[in-house]
């Protein structure tokens, strides 16, 4: 003989859920940031789908806006931030003010370099760097890095351990917040 009361019908347990779903504010507020967390998340993993995850970056000699020479491998020992853009990305545009920040509150703690790619001249690097105050280092990628780590829109970063080893990326305006913590993090 069983004691057990029978279990409620489908029905009558969902329409339970939407009365207290309906009756109480704090729980539609954790419904509703769970799906609003959960629906970005898999966006961003549906973005960076085909990303290198895990791998270290190919160790490949960038020219600096500048003219000199870098060795990726040359900022390993610190965490590195590593930004693709493109000249005529309007969304580069406006998270390149959140790289500077990034920069500036990390120190000496990370790397945060950006790689111009997607450039028919280098002129178009220099005029967006000066119209949008880069003040971060800007490597030219003449060798297909963004290619390598299949990087196919923009803005495109990718999170690198002290090691050099990729910890992740993002594709999208990202906030200087969450910049900080995917880099240090």
């Amino acid at each position: 003989m069983n004691d057990l009361p029978p279990s409620p019908a489908p029905a009558s347990v969902f329409r339970r859920l939407k009365q207290a779903y309906d009756s109480r504010a704090w729980l539609r507020w954790v419904f509703d940031g769970v799906l609003l967390v959960g629906i970005v998340a898999g966006v961003g993993l549906w973005q960076t789908r085909a990303h290198v995850k895990g791998g270290v970056v190919p160790a490949v000699t960038l020219r600096t806006l500048g003219g000199a020479p870098l060795e990726l491998s040359a900022l390993a020992g610190k965490p590195t931030l590593l930004a693709f853009w493109a000249p005529w990305c309007t969304v580069c545009e406006t998270e390149s003010r959140n790289l500077g920040w990034a920069r500036a509150l990390v120190g000496s703690r990370a790397n945060v370099v950006s790689v111009a790619t997607a450039w028919e001249a280098e002129g178009q690097v220099q005029a967006y760097a000066q119209r949008n105050g880069v003040d971060y280092p800007v490597l030219l990628d003449e060798v297909g890095l963004a290619e390598a780590l299949k990087v196919n829109s923009f803005p495109t970063v990718y999170f690198l351990d002290e090691s050099g080893r990729i910890k992740g990326s993002v594709v999208g305006y990202t906030t200087t917040a969450g910049l900080l913590l995917r880099t240090l993090w």
